[in-house]
């Protein structure tokens, strides 16, 4: 039975979690301060962990780093509300293994975590005995995107990043890969490694954003044992692995400047040495890097050693971000859809017209991670043969309604909390009733409550001045007077 820690300060989703993961054979412990869960991730030793984006005590990146230095193995899944989703995107690079957004769908939900722990279960025995630092390793290898999970198509801006590609791929030349969070970089470097003449050996690809300063060496080089606290045995780094073959560098500008002269002299020798070790291995491994900041600028801050970068800097590929490529949104959302349909056993035809339309107007802060996941979400909520605007998550269908002034507030720092499901505005009815012109009055006054509170439930009803129970039941009437049948949170 699979032990699962959830990490959020309200105690009633937490008690509704709990009692829902239970029916599906799932052990749950839970924590309502970031301290306290990092107090029970060392006495109850879980096997995944549900934490919500912000906390009252700490923020989701502290208790994220937190828990990665504790245990780097252990799957973590973010909870967030999508006004959130940039951020949320970002913080899956300090190690999160996927996120999910608010309202919380059941089916949805159980479907992450039974995906997350999918992988090899790792025992306290093995652990001690391989080292977290393997274990880490692995898990980066395996998360490598699967070939399915990105396309190319025949837009012009597809067609120029395949014609750089194509010219590259055959040499030994060195690559930056340039892009945002979750825009297809580690995909790009998989296909220049296909088309190159090493696509028989290995590609390997390490996040540098989720290696501690201390391990960062022993990723990447390996080390022999009893060179440090903790190595019990000796242990093959990526560089090794990837021999022959390709090595994929994310954000190396975070790697330490000790592990930066070594990876000077890889690149400069071709030789590497073991932590601990005195005998020289030859290596001959092509490196593909990646960065969403130029790195001459890091240079310039003295985070990334200057004749590194210009050791690197043999070819360079921009990738541009979804919100500048219009016209290759929906070719991402079908193939997406694709992929959601065999994963959940649909059978969905496509977009409804005015979908499509909030697809290509929407800004994508997430790109090709944030399509997918919304994608993958109105797939499963979807009851017809096409997805409709009631399948997708509110701030797209509103998003150009929630633009507007930030607003001084008396809260220094808004906890994160989910957008509650409020029915577009456009969809209440038209007829002049006195019910209608009340509740599209009552609308508009609880939205701009929850704007200013940055969609914090507890907080919107304060301002409002009544209970939580009331805002739901408001809620509720919209839903009713729609005769619409919305996708219900958890």
């Amino acid at each position: 039975m699979a032990k699962i820690l959830i990490i959020d300060d309200e105690k009633d989703l937490c008690l509704v979690l709990n009692r829902f993961l239970s029916k599906h054979g799932y052990q749950v412990i839970e924590a309502n301060k970031g301290r306290k869960a990092l107090e029970l991730l060392n006495e109850d030793k879980p096997d995944l962990i549900l934490c919500d984006f912000k906390l009252e005590d700490m923020d989701g990146s502290s208790v994220l780093k937190a828990i990665k230095e504790i245990n780097p193995s252990i799957p973590v899944i973010i909870i967030t509300g999508y006004s959130n989703i940039k951020t949320a995107v970002e913080v899956m690079r300090l190690g999160a293994i996927d996120y999910v957004t608010k309202p919380l769908i059941p089916d949805e939900i159980l479907m992450t975590i039974r995906k997350a722990l999918q992988e090899p279960e790792v025992n306290g025995t093995d652990t001690q005995r391989r080292g977290n630092s393997d274990i880490r390793v692995e898990r980066e290898r395996r998360s490598a995107p699967k070939e399915d999970g990105y396309i190319f198509g025949d837009s012009p801006y597809f067609k120029n990043i395949l014609k750089q590609i194509d010219l590259v791929a055959p040499t030994n030349y060195s690559v930056i890969i340039y892009g945002e969070s979750g825009s297809g970089k580690e995909a790009i470097a998989q296909e220049i490694h296909k088309r190159s003449k090493r696509s028989s050996k290995p590609f390997v690809a390490i996040d540098c954003g989720v290696l501690s300063k201390e391990l960062a060496g022993s990723e990447l080089f390996g080390h022999e044992k009893g060179s440090f606290t903790g190595a019990l045995n000796q242990k093959i780094g990526s560089f090794e692995i990837a021999n022959e073959g390709t090595i994929f560098l994310d954000e190396i500008a975070n790697l330490s400047y000790d592990v930066q002269i070594s990876l000077l002299r890889v690149i400069q020798e071709r030789k590497m040495r073991r932590v601990g070790g005195t005998k020289d291995i030859d290596l001959d491994v092509r490196i593909i890097i990646a960065s969403n900041e130029k790195l001459w600028d890091s240079s310039g801050k003295g985070k990334l050693r200057e004749d590194l970068y210009h050791r690197f800097n043999e070819f360079t590929i921009n990738v541009a971000p979804l919100r500048e490529r219009g016209s290759d949104i929906m070719t991402f959302a079908h193939h997406f859809l694709g992929i959601a349909n065999r994963e959940l056993h649909k059978n969905i035809k496509g977009f409804r017209p005015e979908v499509e339309e909030i697809f290509k107007s929407y800004p994508w802060y997430g790109n090709l991670r944030e399509l997918k996941n919304v994608v993958k979400r109105a797939t499963l909520l979807c009851d017809s043969e096409y997805i409709d605007v009631r399948s997708i998550p509110f701030e797209l269908t509103n998003f150009t309604k929630l633009q507007f002034e930030p607003v001084e507030s008396n809260y220094k720092t808004p906890p994160v909390e989910m957008p509650i499901d409020i029915p577009p505005r456009k969809t209440m009815p038209r007829e002049p009733t006195l019910k209608s012109a009340g509740l599209d009055a009552e609308y508009e006054v609880i939205l701009e409550a929850l704007k200013k509170v940055n969609f914090n439930k507890s907080k919107a009803a304060k301002v409002l001045q009544i209970d939580r129970k009331t805002l739901y039941n408001k809620i509720k009437q919209y839903q009713e007077l729609r005769g619409e049948e919305l996708e219900s949170g958890i």
